[in-house]
């Protein structure tokens, strides 16, 4: 089963300097359960091509659909709703705000689709334990490493139980040990729990975490 699907996806931005179009024409499906690994040189289109198939940046021609629903041209507010419910995310920065605790952030996705506070509680900390930091659930985001900042992230995606994880440079600011942890644990989340994970990287080492790899060049699928 195709779990994403697009059409001729571009997107095209204004600038003052001219046109730039980021993405075009890509056309690809992605199965349920794969791993797939995004790369290229810097200004191919990694992010944009990401955060499009991610419904947070509108394309400017060409369809993609998520879970055989067609998303192109949904409203805001329905598109807003499928993302709480089925897609996680993994930044680069970790955005982690900084004054709440390990739980505080991984129970804030299951807030926004009104889960219960007390539910919310035994989700976060159960899925903060899957990824090894019981013991860090009350503390604040300066009080950890980055490797266990990410961890907190990697949680705060997984919490709502998603169908696709979208992760961009996920390793990024982290040194190679840590990204090797990190990168065995989104494998590991993949092969155990079956949820897709896209995920953008400069590098070549987590590039042959993907069963699946997408290459750009120029905005263009590479072959």
């Amino acid at each position: 089963m195709n779990i994403i699907s697009t059409h001729n996806l571009s997107k095209t931005y204004h600038h003052k300097d001219g046109v730039i179009d980021a993405i075009k024409n890509i056309s690809l499906s992605i199965e349920k359960g794969s791993f797939v690994t995004i790369t290229g040189a810097s200004g191919s289109g990694k992010t944009t091509l990401l955060l499009t198939l991610a419904g947070l940046i509108r394309p400017t021609s060409g369809s993609f659909s998520f879970l055989e629903k067609e998303l192109t041209h949904v409203h805001d507010c329905e598109l807003a709703h499928f993302r709480r419910k089925n897609i996680g995310f993994i930044m680069q920065s970790f955005a982690l705000i900084p004054y709440l605790t390990s739980l505080q952030n991984v129970m804030l996705p299951l807030a926004l689709i009104n889960t219960p506070k007390q539910n919310q509680r035994n989700i976060a900390t159960s899925v903060l334990e899957t990824v090894g930091l019981e013991k860090r659930l009350n503390h604040l985001p300066r009080e950890l490493s980055a490797g266990q900042q990410q961890r907190v992230a990697i949680a705060r995606a997984l919490v709502n139980s998603p169908s696709v994880i979208f992760a961009d440079e996920p390793t990024g600011n982290l040194d190679p040990t840590l990204s090797a942890d990190i990168l065995n644990l989104l494998k590991t989340i993949n092969q155990d729990k079956g949820i897709t994970i896209l995920m953008v990287t400069h590098s070549p080492m987590a590039s042959e975490y993907g069963n699946y790899k997408i290459k750009l060049q120029n905005g263009l699928l590479e072959n």
